[in-house]
């Protein structure tokens, strides 16, 4: 039975997904090419799994790893990072690939009962939060927000990442810790006690300040000291290199190197950088499902 709804308009990355779902590795479905804004409700219905800015399946694998069934309601949307992102142009909301209120729009007429979601961390600091959260607890959902770096898994990488889940159901009570939902704090941006998500990150992360590179050897004493990285995990065979530069960087031992006459370079390239962490996402998935 197919359960999924994938929506991805990078041609590429479709192709994978739909390679992915032969194989058996994400939720059997069908991929939707079109672009988001050409999506009515009526084209998701009768699907458990609904999957926005679906990239290469990294929702639905990780949802897999977080033991959430394929027919277990549950919708995901990873927006475009480029408005937001440090290493673009920062136009923020004004940018045209600012397209949380068109999937706003799909969830509003939807209701689906749990949504969740990732953005580059820079985001929260440019208003993309804050508007997240009140366009969904404008309709009743309840929400929560962290930021958990890939390196929080121990992924021979940093990549600061902001996850947040919004829950329709309001009988359903989130662990607060004595603490509202969302608050501001003093530059007037939303901030999450939320203590599904918080506990996330106080459980796979040894204090946010750690992972601040303070000297070349830094984001290597940080990983070094990750609560549980000495049992195994994807990346336990990673090693430590020195670049060019002088920093020392890990790297999985045979990686294949995107180099110049690699087929399909670009694609993969895209389809890569787009790709979020699905360990994260699984961790992030499984606190919800512990708190409900």
């Amino acid at each position: 039975m197919k359960y999924a709804y994938y929506n991805e308009n990078e041609p590429f990355a479709a192709e994978w997904l739909r390679n992915l779902i032969n194989k058996g590795l994400i939720a059997d479905g069908e991929v939707d090419s079109r672009s988001i804004v050409d999506v009515r409700p009526d084209d998701v219905k009768g699907f458990t799994q609904v999957h926005f800015f679906a990239g290469i399946g990294g929702w639905s694998y990780a949802a897999r790893l977080a033991g959430w069934p394929d027919d277990r309601p549950i919708w995901t949307g990873s927006c475009p990072c480029q408005p937001f992102s440090n290493a673009g142009n920062k136009k923020g909301q004004k940018d045209e690939r600012h397209l949380w209120p068109v999937f706003f729009n799909l969830i509003r007429a939807c209701r689906p009962d749990v949504v969740m979601g990732e953005q580059v961390a820079a985001a929260v600091g440019q208003s993309w939060l804050d508007g997240v959260l009140t366009d969904l607890e404008g309709i009743g959902y309840r929400g929560g927000a962290t930021v958990v770096p890939a390196c929080a898994v121990n992924a021979p990488h940093r990549r600061d990442r902001l996850w947040f889940v919004a829950d329709a159901n309001s009988v359903r009570q989130w662990p607060r810790d004595g603490h509202e939902q969302s608050t501001r704090d003093t530059t007037g941006q939303r901030t999450s006690n939320s203590g599904s998500l918080v506990n996330v990150a106080d459980a796979i992360v040894e204090g946010r300040e750690g992972w601040l590179p303070r000297g070349q050897d830094q984001e290597r004493q940080t990983v070094e000291r990750h609560v549980g990285c000495n049992s195994p995990t994807h990346w336990s065979g990673a090693e430590w290199i020195q670049g060019a530069d002088g920093k020392q960087r890990r790297f999985k031992p045979g990686i294949c190197l995107l180099a110049h006459g690699v087929p399909a370079r670009v694609g993969k390239l895209r389809a890569y950088g787009n790709a979020i962490v699905p360990q994260v996402a699984a961790e992030i998935i499984k606190a919800y499902m512990e708190d409900l």
